[in-house]
């Protein structure tokens, strides 16, 4: 399992869950399936963003998740029919994906902390309700805090689940407006660090292929680690929406924490994780548990 490319996809494909509350347990599958986890993490939301569509209009294929890796996808899907081999018609695909989230946290670094279970999988898969209901790369802090706060997170929360981006990648148009049309007076946003801001624009020219992706982290991007953070402080924030934790004095004392104590960092981490996986679950006739976690059942 890829982990540094896996857990920006499985963070956000928690994040685009349904609305709603739900009741989860740890113990859910204690009896229906209780090696669940360790069939999981072997095979190295709603789980709507798996959902394959031949008109290009699911989930998955909406402008912000077309950056989500595919490994991602397959190693689901393989966690899906290890699981299925075992308690057939039993786990959701939902609950899969969370367990995986977790799982690759832990395996590139980061903090281990217990999933609670029980969703089921959602009946729909719209790239048209992606808009709005994730964070744009150029958010400020108080658009930031409004659509964590939709989803019951803090402020904290959400500097904290800000952190995944110490792994993963984005393609180069999701920040180009930052080194070559940041305003008029300034193309290149005056919050980057000068020497960053070169390396950008020599892994991003105007005319880059935009297949082409950088890591989000650029000092330890295979490593589940609070340098996401320290790279804050130092200018080197790859997004708007990453910089201004730092900038804004709101805002800024947790970033300054988080980037001098990894405790902090992982414990508040695991917490808002824990909450994420509590948003928009499914339950009763609002969700199914698929066979096959890119087609629903009929």
């Amino acid at each position: 399992m890829k982990a540094w490319k896996g857990l920006y996809f499985l963070t956000v494909a928690i994040m685009v869950m349904g609305r709603g509350d739900g009741q989860l347990t740890e113990d859910f599958y204690d009896s229906s399936c209780p090696n669940v986890e360790s069939i999981v993490r072997q095979a190295g939301c709603d789980a709507s963003i798996m959902i394959a569509s031949p008109t290009g209009d699911a989930e998955k294929d909406a402008p912000d998740n077309l950056s989500l890796a595919g490994d991602g996808f397959d190693t689901v899907n393989k966690a899906k029919q290890a699981v299925e081999a075992v308690c057939p018609g039993v786990v959701s695909c939902a609950d899969i994906l969370a367990i995986a989230a977790r799982d690759v946290v832990v395996l590139a670094g980061g903090p281990s902390f217990r999933v609670e279970l029980g969703r089921l999988d959602g009946l729909f898969s719209r790239a048209s309700d992606v808009p709005g209901n994730l964070p744009e790369p150029s958010f400020d802090l108080y658009q930031l805090n409004t659509i964590f706060a939709k989803n019951n997170l803090t402020q904290l929360d959400m500097i904290a689940l800000s952190g995944a981006h110490t792994v993963g990648f984005s393609h180069c148009d999701r920040f180009a407006n930052r080194i070559y049309s940041f305003s008029p007076s300034s193309p290149v946003d005056p919050s980057l660090d000068p020497t960053y801001a070169q390396q950008l624009m020599q892994a991003c020219p105007r005319d880059v292929d935009p297949r082409i992706a950088i890591n989000m982290d650029p000092v330890t991007p295979r490593t589940f680690d609070n340098v996401y953070y320290q790279n804050l402080v130092a200018g080197k924030g790859l997004f708007t929406s990453d910089e201004v934790l730092f900038t804004n004095p709101a805002s800024q004392p947790t970033v300054n924490d988080f980037a001098n104590s990894p405790s902090d960092f992982n414990a508040a981490f695991a917490t808002a994780m824990r909450k994420l996986g509590r948003t928009g679950v499914k339950t009763g006739n609002q969700g199914e548990i698929r066979r096959d976690c890119t087609a629903f059942n009929s």
